[in-house]
């Protein structure tokens, strides 16, 4: 089972990213401190620690589970594949996606749920998923969930008030019993018994489709660009600590208040190469009929739309339609050449960059 094995320690020569601690308890007690520490986090990297959450059974539930689904045959579990419509439900198999805009393929395999079909499970909301989700949907799937978005409602109603909101503005455009693309995802990649790079991407650079990330992983690969630099610094695991971050549709509705910020995933580093590398997430987005454009009832929002402008931050779209352009931008099936790639990958972070450094990845 993963969570008995003894992986080997995260090299101490990499460059890490200065991520901020942030207390999940202290937070949920309402302390003052801690919501200022969040929203320092939140506005100048988008990226933070999150400890204390209270799921790390949860989590651990989850690791096996998601284990459980890769270790099925690949012919069983391609029955289950994602369509290529940029609906994100199901199965993808490696090389599925694209890495870069020569349409290389990559080398993640994950599975995602839906949260629509975990709290209405044994009704399909979006479609079915393979045996042993449906085996461990009541005893660790929904769990796990109900406790992300407990957490995350928590971080939402924080930044809320930081954002000078009507009170629960946020929280009523992300309710769980209403239709949206929130997921869970669970990533696996073989160990590559080959010489290879550690600088091979598995995931190219990207920000976050939608509003919240509430990641585990136990192996290092992840990297953040620090804003106004194109290099990389990886996020060093932390074992009982969740990476946690902003997405699009949150730096969208905030005017850029709150970063989305550009990452990747590489290899695991050094030892840790020789081991699968598994990720857990929990993907927090807007609700699928909601509109993407800055927050009216914010002082703090509109400000920051009139001292920036000519962005054009109203995308038009709702959040379904904008998680659906970008998932099925990625996939191999609809490569159109590099062009086409790059202008649909991009998210909000500091775009011009993010699309120079796309094509730079192999």
């Amino acid at each position: 089972m993963p969570g008995l094995i003894t992986y080997p320690s995260f090299p101490e020569d990499l460059p890490t990213a200065p991520l901020l601690v942030v207390d999940y308890a202290l937070l949920k007690s309402g302390d003052e401190t801690e919501k200022g520490r969040l929203w320092k986090a939140a506005t100048e990297l988008g990226f933070w620690y999150l400890k204390n959450h209270g799921s790390e059974h949860e989590v651990d539930e989850m690791f096996d589970v998601g284990t459980d689904i890769m270790r099925l045959p690949l012919e069983e579990k391609v029955k289950f594949e994602q369509a290529n419509d940029g609906s994100i439900a199901g199965y993808k198999s490696p090389g599925a996606n694209t890495i870069d805009d020569k349409g290389t393929g990559d080398l993640n395999e994950y599975i995602v749920i839906m949260k629509d079909d975990i709290l209405a499970w044994p009704n399909v909301m979006h479609r079915a998923y393979p045996e042993p989700a449906n085996a461990h949907m009541e005893g660790a799937i929904r769990p796990f969930s109900r406790k992300a978005i407990e957490v995350n409602l928590t971080v939402l109603n924080v930044l809320n008030e930081k954002l000078a909101l009507p009170d629960g503005t946020l929280a009523g455009l992300h309710r769980p019993e209403v239709r949206s693309q929130d997921a869970v995802k669970f990533v696996n990649v073989q160990p590559l018994f080959r010489t290879v790079s550690e600088d091979t991407v598995l995931v190219p650079g990207h920000t976050d489709y939608g509003s919240l990330t509430f990641l585990h992983n136990r192996l290092g690969g992840l990297q953040i660009q620090m804003p106004g630099s194109e290099g990389w610094l990886y996020v060093k695991p932390i074992p009982g600590h969740a990476v946690y971050n902003i997405g699009d549709a949150m730096a969208i509705m905030t005017a850029g208040l709150l970063r989305s910020c550009i990452h990747r995933v590489v290899l695991p580093p050094g030892e840790q190469s020789r081991y699968e590398r598994q990720s857990l997430v929990y993907f927090t987005r807007p609700e699928d009929t909601v509109i993407l454009r800055p927050l009216a009832g914010s002082p703090i929002v509109a400000d920051a739309v009139s001292k920036n402008p000519e962005k054009d931050w109203d995308k038009g779209v709702t959040s379904q339609e904008w998680i659906a352009r970008r998932a099925k931008a990625r996939k191999a099936a609809n490569y159109q050449g590099a062009e086409a790639w790059k202008k649909h990958i991009v998210g909000t972070e500091d775009e011009a960059a993010l699309a120079r450094q796309v094509t730079n990845v192999a």
